[in-house]
């Protein structure tokens, strides 16, 4: 089984892709896949240099990630432009490995899985991992170099928790719990969707 997971910035997606990794799900991480094609010599670096101009292309190859980033947010053109390079090379690479993948459950780590509105056809279920906008701020901001202004745009960009959870099969609300409890609801999950080996909480 294919699933699709998913989740505002500061929700705790990466906590709950862990433990699915722990329950034996193999995890097709796109946001791994998007750096590597982005680091020196990296797939869509001569694209991106072409499109955006030696500007946004740092001194050893790479992509420069704070230009961008400041680009994307303040122009939405810009950022079409960029996820249409990227997004055909992300899509690709992810399927392949899910392709080479031997466990019984593959999950997509997709944090814009439901802006995208590519990932519904490729995954049989959509697990959305949710908490309330004052939490995922609280969290995001005990980041390094995270300040109040940037984590609203960064959850301003993403999809509306409605959107989010209309789009869902399961939802985990990862509010207000502990990590154990959270640990539980994945695991009863990963067991009901067909992940076979689990370990015993």
């Amino acid at each position: 089984m294919r699933i699709g997971l998913t989740g505002g910035i500061g929700s705790g997606k990466s906590t709950v892709s862990g433990f699915l990794r722990e329950a034996g799900a193999s995890i097709v991480d796109t946001d791994a896949i998007s750096r590597a094609l982005t680091l020196p010599g990296g797939a869509a670096m001569p694209a991106i240099a072409a499109q955006f101009g030696p500007g946004y292309v740092t001194a050893d190859g790479a992509l420069d990630r704070d230009r961008m980033r400041a680009l994307a947010f303040s122009d939405a053109a810009a950022k079409r432009r960029l996820e249409a390079i990227l997004h055909p090379l992300i899509t690709a690479e992810a399927l392949s490995q899910a392709d080479a993948a031997r466990s019984a459950l593959v999950v997509f780590d997709v944090p814009l899985l439901v802006e995208s509105g590519r990932w519904r056809p490729r995954v049989s279920r959509i697990l959305v991992v949710d908490c309330a906008i004052e939490t995922q701020t609280r969290r995001v901001l005990q980041r390094p170099g995270w300040t109040q202004e940037r984590v609203a745009g960064a959850i301003a960009a993403q999809a509306t928790r409605e959107a989010r959870r209309a789009a869902a099969d399961a939802v985990l609300v990862n509010d207000g719990i502990s990590l154990a409890a959270l640990r539980n609801q994945v695991m009863s999950l990963a067991t009901r969707w067909g992940c076979e080996t689990i370990t015993a909480p």
